[in-house]
């Protein structure tokens, strides 16, 4: 059944049919109720109260909605769209409509005493708290911090360090460390320019206000500094990137672990007594397996979300390799246009799209799959500066935020694309919906810079249900910006 709804005034604009479709179970409108015709003029706004009113979805309290055309959001009048899309009045316009998303709030910095490389996030939906099962503790909400001074710290929502690690004369890493990861809630991996993947114990106090991190494992094979990590907590197995274009495959188990190579241990190259003073904190293993898919640098190596067996990595080489842990042999290669500097893995349907950040400033979105018609899927634009970071939205298939040495972090809906302009090199290109920029850059008195995110780049981020929005960067700032589910206010 078609109904219309009209709005007072003297000239009544022309009527458009729509066809209201959404993908959330919960809002789908009774049948015989998802056409409907609508002034021309009409925009969001007017369209959200259409679908919260009594002849409609009857909602008990309005709900801000946004819309989708052919993948687009709607940002005019429907009029002013169909106009800028060679579209006919007459047509049907098919509206998907979906929850609206407030911009990620400010809530909190935590100052280090150096540059934060990177952030993990432990909670009741993370990775690492799916992971740990019944051994999470409710409430046991906590951030993980890794810096340039070479130690981890781990902070509550309180803004309060509860545990740091050791130093390097005491079995830390005796480098910046450039990567960290939660396990579980019990373990941790990290890893840095010490060319070391450790291994740590995190326990807590019982009233939850204090911890221990400590030396459980260390694991020698890599021959230049590590920049990325990804862990598997299932398996207890953690991948590694390193500067020289190698990626590695290690087990959290001192048991399982190979031997690790006498060259590559501390004082391998020092004699007699000098040798003998060192000793090492925790146990010293090798890598189940040590790869060298890539000429140059690798950037990152991620598992894939659904199979622990294929990994996938990024290099400054330009490349994305798609590679099988069972055999440490690449099966496949995807080749872009500039130096990959970051990777996030984002699940689509039965399988995963690849986001890659770009020396270039750009994202592309890139299809693994070897049979895929076309590999590149989309390019994201709008930071000013290279590509460091990504991380996907925890409650859908279609968010990623971006972190950049620009000193932003975007946050992209990767349902809203366009065409891209000649100069952009064609095919679907994505801008950001919003942007969280760096707290710090807001102090009063600070000089501004010619060049984007001087001061305040972004090194690493996490997006999980909990925390929102967790980013580190170059201002020795972890900064929080809640944007997890918020609805958006009325226009």
């Amino acid at each position: 059944m078609e109904s219309s709804i009209s709005q007072p005034g003297a000239a009544e604009p022309q009527q458009i049919r729509v066809n209201f479709t959404t993908t959330s179970s919960e809002l789908q409108l009774p049948e015989g109720r998802t056409q409907l015709l609508v002034p021309s003029d009409i925009k969001r706004y007017g369209l959200s109260r259409v679908l919260n009113s009594e002849s409609m979805l009857n909602t008990p309290s309005p709900i801000p909605f946004d819309f989708l055309i052919n993948g687009s959001f709607l940002r005019t009048s429907l009029e002013e769209y169909l106009k800028a899309n060679g579209l006919s009045s007459e047509s049907t316009v098919t509206l998907q409509y979906v929850r609206s998303l407030i911009p990620p709030v400010f809530q909190a910095s935590f100052e280090h005493d150096d540059w934060v490389s990177d952030v993990d996030v432990l909670s009741a939906t993370s990775r690492a708290g799916i992971w740990s099962g019944d051994k999470f503790a409710n409430g046991q909400d906590r951030i993980l911090s890794a810096s340039y001074d070479g130690l981890l710290r781990i902070w509550n929502d309180s803004g309060n360090i509860l545990a740091t690690s050791v130093a390097g004369s005491l079995g830390g890493h005796s480098a910046s460390v450039k990567a960290a990861k939660f396990v579980s809630s019990s373990q941790i991996a990290s890893a840095g320019l010490d060319r070391t993947i450790r291994i740590w114990k995190y326990t807590e106090a019982d009233d939850r206000l204090s911890g221990t991190l400590k030396p459980s494992l260390e694991l020698y094979g890599h021959k230049a500094g590590v920049e990325s990590l990804d862990v598997h907590g299932p398996t207890g197995r953690v991948l590694s990137a390193a500067s020289d274009g190698s990626v590695g495959l290690w087990t959290t188990s001192k048991s399982s672990a190979p031997a690790a190579p006498s060259d590559l241990l501390p004082g391998a190259t020092a004699s007699g007594a000098k040798k003998r003073k060192i000793t090492s904190a925790a146990p010293q293993r090798g890598a189940l397996s040590l790869m060298q898919p890539h000429a140059t640098a690798a950037s990152a190596a991620l598992f894939d979300p659904a199979d622990s067996t294929v990994a996938y990595s990024a290099s400054q080489d330009h490349t994305i390799r798609t590679i099988d842990l069972t055999t440490a042999k690449v099966e496949s290669v995807i080749t872009t246009a500039h130096p990959l500097l970051s990777l996030c893995t984002i699940r689509r349907g039965g399988g995963v799209l690849l986001a890659a950040g770009t020396s270039a400033r750009h994202i592309t979105l890139a299809d693994p799959r070897v049979n895929a018609a076309a590999t590149a899927v989309m390019t994201l634009r709008g930071h000013r500066n290279m590509v460091s970071c990504l991380a996907a939205a925890p409650d859908s298939d279609y968010g990623l935020a971006s972190g950049s040495h620009d000193g932003t972090v975007r946050v992209w809906d990767l349902r809203s694309a366009r065409a891209g302009t000649k100069a952009e090199g064609g095919g679907s290109v994505s801008e950001s919906v919003y942007v969280i920029e760096r707290e710090s850059l807001r102090e009063k008195g600070r000089a501004k810079s010619d060049v984007p995110g001087r001061g305040a780049k972004v090194f690493g981020v996490a997006w999980d249900r909990r925390w929102g929005i967790v980013s580190a960067g170059e201002d020795k700032m972890v900064q929080v910006n809640r944007g997890r589910d918020l609805l958006a206010a009325a226009e």
